[in-house]
């Protein structure tokens, strides 16, 4: 948990300092104030990096640094420093000792809900690949190496693919890396979903308040069992294929995951409504999973998400913050207020200092 926090020069603020309660603390002002720079200064302070901008953006507009402080309820104190020239450069400080990136044994654990995730179960399907790659790179040591080398040698693969003169034997040891690192990915995706499904129709139905059944399911190509031979041969196979459009069609890369909703897609029957609340029931889940992997309780951090529940779905909500410390930005506080009792903390957010 953070006791306190102090912005200098980031985003929209020049210099602010803020006393933080244990539990719920909501973070109110109207549009447009800092609200969510606010969330974004405790996430970057959380896992060093933020979810919408590059380093240089976090610096105060004709500023030439930014500087996060914050220290935690066991005493620790940690730093963060961005500096707009000669080039952009970060540094951490953590109990005064210096880090250029922080490890994930480094790292507090946090769960981000804000309102671009609701297009994650009706965008693309790179963008619920995503979400599972990264709760996996929090959860389970060792999957994000495997990530990112997947990555470099796909990109090595389509590279030779679009040469006119690359032969078989180039592409094969890439094949059989690929199948090897594939089949990591997409066993490791699908267990996790897994994981996730034993929660999740039970966690919809006390969210909603509604007998739609929700289920999670992984879409593997072929059985997790034998996922790298049956990968390896379609890559071997799928060759020219491959090169007429010039990249590989076959992989982890590829595949999805699906929510559906009493046996049917989301993207064709689920309402906004009905979205927003799988969403929040998935961010509760990634909250379990990570205190589970970490020992630690996550921070929870809730942009807009009050907003479009009605009344029944707020009060369900909030019986599953209670062992978190969890941060909610909102216009009107009244809304949030009366879903707590009176120990919540009110940070006021005012307009942008010029």
């Amino acid at each position: 948990m953070i006791t306190d926090l102090r912005l200098q020069r980031f985003r929209s603020f020049r210099d602010a300092s803020f006393e933080l309660s244990p539990g719920v603390n909501i973070v109110v002002g109207p549009n447009a104030s800092g609200k969510t720079n606010l969330l974004e200064a405790l996430l970057v302070l959380a896992r060093g990096s933020s979810y919408r901008a590059r380093d240089t953006e976090l610096i105060r507009f004709n500023e030439p640094w930014a500087r996060l402080d914050g220290h935690s309820q066991a005493g620790g104190q940690r730093t963060v420093k961005l500096r707009r020239e000669p080039e952009t450069d970060k540094t951490f400080e953590i109990d005064d000792k210096p880090f250029k990136r922080l490890s994930r044994q480094h790292t507090w654990p946090a769960v981000l809900f804000e309102p671009n995730h609701l297009q994650m179960l009706s965008g693309s399907p790179e963008r619920r690949r995503d979400y599972l790659d990264d709760l996996l790179e929090q959860i389970q040591p060792g999957y994000g190496p495997v990530r990112r080398q997947y990555r470099r040698a796909l990109a090595q693969r389509n590279n030779l693919l679009k040469q006119p003169r690359t032969t078989p034997e180039q592409l094969f040891p890439w094949d059989v890396r690929l199948s090897q690192l594939g089949g990591q990915i997409a066993r490791a995706r699908h267990d996790l979903v897994e994981q996730i499904n034993k929660e999740l129709p039970a966690l919809y139905k006390q969210l909603s308040q509604a007998k739609t059944k929700v289920a999670a399911v992984y879409d593997n190509r072929w059985p997790i069992g034998s996922y790298e031979s049956s990968l390896l041969k379609r890559l071997e196979t799928g060759r020219d294929d491959d090169r007429l459009r010039g990249f590989t069609g076959a992989g982890p890369h590829r595949e999805d995951l699906l929510v559906t909703f009493d046996g049917r897609p989301s993207q064709e029957v689920a309402s906004r409504g009905e979205v927003r609340t799988a969403v929040l029931a998935l961010k509760i889940i990634e909250l379990q999973l990570l205190q589970a992997a970490r020992d630690q309780a996550p921070l929870l951090l809730l942009d807009d998400v009050f907003s479009e529940l009605d009344g029944a779905r707020r009060h369900a909500l909030t019986d599953h913050l209670a062992p978190y410390q969890t941060f909610i930005t909102t216009t009107d506080a009244d809304i949030v207020l009366k879903h707590f009792t009176k120990t919540a903390n009110i940070l006021p957010v005012g307009s942008i200092t010029p």
